[in-house]
């Protein structure tokens, strides 16, 4: 592996580790990582968010694609209303908008989420 291509890894794992250190409350496990076309990748992850938690405000550097599996949730994209999602339902949060989910139930959310998003970029970045 290239020096380049180590230390673009590396910056990208200490993102994700600064997200996740913000967040304590979500816990995202890649299951699949996959190039697809135009410079794009697919992510797909299970994403956990325990009860009172939220994920933090973020974005990221495509789309997120998600089905809630367990548990009720409210997301929330800057510009748009507050959604309220139970088990059943899904959400699609487009390229680049700033948004947050929080749990509002009390047992923990449970999401199968996919993520098309830029290779070699962070999958999810802090937002203000």
């Amino acid at each position: 592996m290239k020096t380049t291509s180590k230390l673009g890894a590396l910056g990208l794992f200490a993102v994700a580790i600064a997200l996740m250190a913000q967040n304590p409350g979500i816990q995202r496990t890649v299951v699949e990582r996959k190039d697809v076309s135009s410079g794009k990748e697919a992510v797909i992850a299970r994403v956990e968010i325990a009860p009172g938690a939220s994920a933090g405000r973020h974005t990221h550097f495509g789309e997120e694609i998600s089905y809630v599996m367990e548990g009720e949730m409210e997301v929330l994209i800057e510009g748009q209303p507050a959604r309220r999602l139970k088990a059943g339902e899904g959400f699609v949060i487009p390229n680049g908008a700033k948004h947050d989910a929080h749990n509002v139930g009390t047992v923990p959310v449970k999401l199968a989420a996919v993520y098309y998003v830029e290779k070699g970029k962070p999958l999810a970045t802090p937002a203000p």
